[in-house]
């Protein structure tokens, strides 16, 4: 056989993943902000004495480390997206780098509640004009991070499929735009309490809006670990994207489609397995051809079963000639 004619059979496995995209240019900017405003915090805390200054420093850094994985999964992504140890492409890494961040986030809402419980059985003296400074500080810094990531998570990354209704997600930069979002969450409610407790004496309100904060974080993480766990264990797609696979291929002729597996391989891209059992079969390219409409099934292998005359038995499924096969 003539290698073009082979060629023409051939296609990438890399789905898009092998293009730096904005996202991963943005979180790239978002961390060197971060680590400019780490070592400004540090270098003061340890200039003038504040320890608030060097624990938010140190804070900075650990937020930089876990946008830091976020990069990495698209670096990586990249780098093997033509590699064929990967069976369908590296699609799933992104949903991987979203679920080390959801799993980061959670840890954070941990000992955020463990030390505000603390702070709230054992109180301690607050320097507040110097803490609400930091916390200001903080939040300026991570709103223009949250809008570096958002107008890209927002408006590039996230499509509704109209056969479904179902909506692509880079996992990746959700993560990381939900930690920057995390901490600007903790520096409004560490502003509220702080200015509570200077102006009202309210210092409990202090490790109160830090648990309530821990329980907005969990509740984030929660979400984003639904979603990329889904993702990694292939229990993403609903079921109207597979009765809408189904139907499409029913309508044609007296096909029956009697397995479908349907699975992401990429923020925008589905691949699909799908048996049919017909009287008529016709070439795989009929099949695919009958799927174009679904612009997000990008890689499809179709298996075609030739059913001789026969009738339905609702009972026994398939009966032919009287003897009766599984289906």
């Amino acid at each position: 056989m003539h290698k073009e004619t082979v060629d023409h059979w051939k296609h990438s496995h890399s789905f898009g993943t092998e293009v730096q995209t904005s996202g991963e240019r943005r979180t790239r900017w978002v961390i060197a902000l971060t680590l400019v405003m780490m070592v400004i915090e540090i270098s003061a805390g340890m200039a003038f004495g504040s320890m608030a200054l060097l624990a938010d420093g140190w804070h900075m850094g650990t937020h930089a480390a876990a946008l830091g994985v976020t990069v990495f999964a698209y670096l990586y992504a990249r780098q093997h997206a033509n590699n064929p140890q990967y069976s369908f492409g590296t699609g799933k890494v992104g949903a991987l780098g979203g679920f080390a961040s959801a799993v980061g986030l959670a840890v954070v809402a941990i000992v955020v509640l463990g030390e505000s419980a603390s702070r709230l059985a054992s109180p301690v003296a607050i320097r507040f004009d110097e803490a609400i400074g930091v916390a200001v500080v903080g939040l300026m810094v991570n709103v223009v991070s949250a809008l570096l990531l958002r107008d890209h998570h927002g408006m590039h990354h996230e499509g509704v499929n109209a056969d479904s209704g179902h909506h692509h997600h880079d996992h990746n930069l959700r993560g990381a735009y939900l930690h920057v979002l995390a901490d600007a969450l903790t520096s409004v409610f560490a502003i509220v309490a702080l200015t509570a407790g200077k102006f009202l004496d309210w210092v409990w309100m202090d490790p109160i809006m830090g648990i309530v904060g821990s329980l907005v974080i969990a509740h984030w993480s929660y979400g984003l670990l639904r979603d990329t766990s889904g993702v990694l264990l292939d229990a993403e797609i609903d079921t109207r994207k597979r009765d809408a696979i189904s139907e499409t291929i029913e309508s044609d002729a007296d096909n029956t489609v009697t397995d479908l597996h349907v699975w992401r391989v990429g923020p925008r891209h589905l691949a699909a397995i799908v048996s049919v059992v017909t009287h008529e079969p016709r070439d795989p390219s009929h099949y695919k051809a009958l799927l174009s409409d679904h612009r997000d099934l990008v890689h499809v292998t179709v298996e075609i079963n030739r059913c001789p005359a026969a009738e339905i038995d609702p009972t026994a499924g398939w009966r032919q000639a009287g003897a009766t096969a599984s289906r």
